[in-house]
């Protein structure tokens, strides 16, 4: 990209000093569009070359927007018009004679391919694309994932946070809908956070950061939606790549993607085999506060408090296989079909030792239990998807039909002992079918308007089978009033229409409106409890954008989106790697709504980007993670010691608003750095059991790339980010900083590459917080996955390193052309 610009700049250069000499006359304006032969995709960037054609010296010229779409001024005369873009073969028009505005109509450029290895890059692409409504970014470049996860690169992304646990938030709000090119995919799995640490971030190749979504995406995500692109290449022949790595704690892995183009066939495949230890740790000192209560509720006698200390150490094995296997069929120019299949297999393990101290309030031990669950899981899942996808003449124009099925199922076991003895049995079994059916239909109406429309459906049914056996001494014997089967389905059937056009190549605006009817079925098999919820929902969307000049522009989105429970919210079956401190879902939990608004700002300063925002959003029904005494006791060493639950419920009303601005600067060839700073302000309002959960949660998160090339041509990559401390109800937690680094060494004639990384450098990627309740005080510190080192080689053949910095364009993403 970065040579593309060289060019241009150099070739508006050229037509300034000519156009001095140029004959004064009349400008007439020349306009057309400059698209791909082989995507119908329009170019961004091409140049338009106007000569005179006597001499075929330069007279004037431009280049195409991001429409692929040209307006240039020309005098009037007779010119040769020449078409050209990196790696596609020049297209001119000879003699043409420009007397009056004229619309030259489409111009079609093919693919170069023997010119492909003679390109000399003369910059990397940056790490970081920013665009007026989303943030892409090029997995490619980015030293410190290279062997990780999905998990690591998105612990990477603008705006984008991964906390301790895995899970995924933007801008601070963890409803984020996680899309696979564009759709909902079992890449993704019933669990995003495992799913997301078994998929190597090698077969990645971008992360949309989609903030305020238009209404062609689902309106589920309240905190916007990634879009994950795989990478697929177009390229005739035989190509791909093959990456290795290894580190420690244990960890080694293979993957790697290979595509043959032949004809009109194009073969592609994503392989990956990991093997992963992950080791972390917990540690909670939990104060409980002892009551005795008359028969109305009131105090009638304080208790000495009982102390609880608790040290958990997580030893988690991670072995997966997962494959993507697809063809594309171009059946003509403009018609193509693509089928693959999707295939997952993961053997999970996860030890859990809890060390429980029963203590006095001088800390001297009093009794002592060694609680031991070691989870097996083995997960599965296949997904079988179709695409047929219809380019008319006109550009843009299209029609696009998807099918996909998947089913993936999960199969969880625990043998609980404490102190050697066999105590507890949990089996969990999952099961979920989910089909998508999905049209789509784009007509481009005069120079820059488009109408959209399209259907999708999204059938998903979720079947868990839940079992807790305790021994009785002699025998297990099975909890009733635990043991469930649950049965959850949930059908979206959405419409939605968008329109969008341009006023004066200056303002653009998307305007869209998507209906949802959601239907919800709850079937507690076992207990007999059956509940059925059905609405309909409306949800408008306004993009708008103003180019105040050619570096700087606008933008305010403003969109209305739902929050649906996932299946951990909504599962009632609790955990049980602590006897005392329990997780379990809410089945009645209701959806969330809310809106937002956000007003943006981009400025192109030379090597200099920054673009910042300023948000605020409005939710009602809010998911709350609550804790709270169950009422229940169990034995600890002899002493009866109170089961604390956490679950999610709707709680009342939260405001969100906040500022955030990243920023991107290359200072040379060999040094760049992008830096990404957001800060916000969380108001909940809501009481629940008379009790009042009021909360104001100031935080921000700052996080800083820093790139450098070292001498014989080693890149050093740095990357830093802080996460402030928070506040809830009931929570206040400690800021956290995180340090990685990374090394990589072109080798083989830039055909290979090695790259060492230092995952969480200080080992200081903690949560440490500090809970209050009524009936107790509890000071805890979580560690997911401690520090590692991992060592990848990657070898490219015949996919030069070139080719990759070219940008694989063809990507299944959802661009949209008033969205860039």
């Amino acid at each position: 990209m970065n040579l593309i610009k060289q060019v241009v700049f150099s070739l508006l250069f050229l037509s300034i000093c000519f156009n001095i000499q140029a004959q004064s006359g009349k400008d007439v304006k020349i306009t057309g569009v400059v698209i791909d032969q082989e995507t119908k995709q329009p170019l961004e960037y091409a140049t338009v070359a106007f000569r005179n054609s006597k001499d075929n010296s330069v007279v004037t010229g431009g280049i195409t927007d991001m429409n692929g779409k040209f307006n240039i001024p020309v005098p009037v005369g007779v010119y040769n018009v020449s078409f050209e873009y990196i790696s596609f073969k020049k297209q001119t028009i000879l003699s043409k004679n420009l007397s009056k505005n004229t619309d030259l109509g489409t111009i079609i450029l093919a693919l170069d391919t023997e010119s492909l290895d003679e390109v000399e890059i003369i910059a990397e692409k940056t790490t970081v694309d920013i665009r007026l409504d989303k943030k892409i970014y090029n997995v490619g470049q980015d030293l410190t994932v290279s062997g990780g996860t999905v998990s690591d690169v998105l612990d990477n992304v603008p705006s984008v946070s991964v906390d301790v646990e895995g899970n995924v938030a933007l801008r601070g709000n963890d409803n984020v809908t996680i899309l696979i090119n564009g759709k909902p995919s079992g890449l993704v799995g019933l669990n995003s956070t495992d799913a997301l640490n078994q998929l190597p971030s090698d077969a990645i190749e971008r992360v949309e950061v989609i903030t305020s979504p238009s209404a062609r995406y689902d309106a589920e995500g309240t905190g916007g939606i990634l879009n994950i692109i795989l990478r697929r290449s177009k390229l005739q022949g035989f190509n791909g790549s093959i990456t290795a790595n290894a580190g420690y704690p244990d960890m080694a892995g293979i993957s790697g993607n290979v595509n043959y183009r032949t004809g009109d066939f194009n073969f592609f495949n994503t392989t990956g085999y990991s093997y992963r230890e992950s080791p972390g740790n917990s540690a909670t000192e939990t104060d409980y506060f002892n009551y005795e209560f008359d028969d109305e509720g009131n105090i009638i006698n304080d208790l000495p408090d009982t102390y609880l200390n608790e040290y958990r150490d997580f030893d988690r094995v991670t072995k997966g296989l997962n494959t993507n296997l697809g063809v594309e069929w171009y059946i003509t120019d403009n018609t193509s079909l693509t089928g693959a299949v999707f295939y997952k297999n993961n053997d999970n393990s996860s030890n859990t030792t809890n060390n429980i101290f029963e203590v006095d309030n001088l800390g001297n031990t009093i009794n002592e239990t060694l609680r031991f669950d070691p989870e097996s899981e083995d997960d599965k899942t296949i997904q079988y998807s179709l695409n047929f996808d219809k380019q008319f003449d006109a550009p843009g124009h299209k029609l696009t039909f998807d099918f996909q099925y998947e089913d993936t199922t999960e199969d969880e076991n625990s043998l609980i002992t404490e102190n050697g003895l066999d105590t507890e049995k949990v089996r969990t079994l999952e099961n979920q079918e989910e089909v998508l059916l999905q049209a789509d239909y784009v007509l481009p109406i005069g120079e820059d308007g488009q109408f959209e429309f399209g259907y999708r459906g999204n059938f998903n049914t979720l079947d868990t089978d839940y079992t807790l056996a305790f021994n009785d001494g002699s025998d297990f014997v099975v909890d009733t009033d635990v043991s469930n089967n649950l049965i959850y389905e949930e059908r979206i059937n959405a419409l939605y229409t968008q329109y969008g056009n341009k006023i004066k190549d200056k303002f653009s605006y998307l305007l869209g409106l998507r209906m949802e009817s959601t239907g919800i079925t709850i079937d507690q098999v076992t207990s007999n409890d059956y509940e059925k919820k059905d609405y309909l929902g409306f949800f408008p969307t306004v993009n708008l954008g103003y180019e105040i000049s050619e570096d700087q522009s606008v933008m305010f989105g403003y969109n209305r989106r739902i929050r649906r429970p996932r299946s951990r919210y909504i599962n009632p079956f609790p955990s049980r790697s602590s006897a005392t401190n329990l997780f379990q879902g809410n089945p009645d939990l209701d959806p969330s709504y809310s809106s937002s608004v956000d007003l943006g700002y981009l400025n192109q300063l030379g090597k200099l980007t920054l673009n910042s925002s300023v948000y605020y959003q409005h939710s009602t029904d809010v998911f709350t993670f609550i804790s709270e005494a169950t009422g229940e006791t169990v034995l600890v060493g002899g002493t009866e010691i109170p089961v604390i639950k956490r679950s999610p419920i709707n709680l009342a009303t939260n405001d969100r608003y906040g500022f955030e601005f990243t920023t991107t600067y290359r200072a040379s060839k060999k040094w760049n750095m992008n830096a990404n700073f957001n800060f916000f302000n969380s108001i909940t309002r809501g009481d629940y059991n008379g009790i009042n959960f009021d909360a104001d949660n100031l935080s921000w998160f700052i996080r800083l790339n820093n790139k450098v090339t070292l001498p014989a041509e080693i890149e050093w990559q740095t990357r830093l980010m802080y996460r402030g401390p928070s506040e809830d109800a009931q929570n206040e937690t400690d800021g956290m900083f995180y340090c990685g680094l990374a090394f990589s060494k072109e080798v083989f004639n830039k055909n290979a590459s090695i790259t060492l990384n230092i995952n969480d450098v200080f080992n200081s990627m903690k949560r440490s917080t500090l809970s209050t309740t009524e009936t107790y005080i509890s000071d805890s510190e979580y560690q997911r996955r401690e520090r590692s080192f991992n060592i990848a080689f990657t070898y490219r053949f015949n996919q030069q390193k070139s080719r990759q910095e070219r940008g694989e364009r063809n990507g299944d993403g959802d661009d949209m052309d008033f969205e860039g």
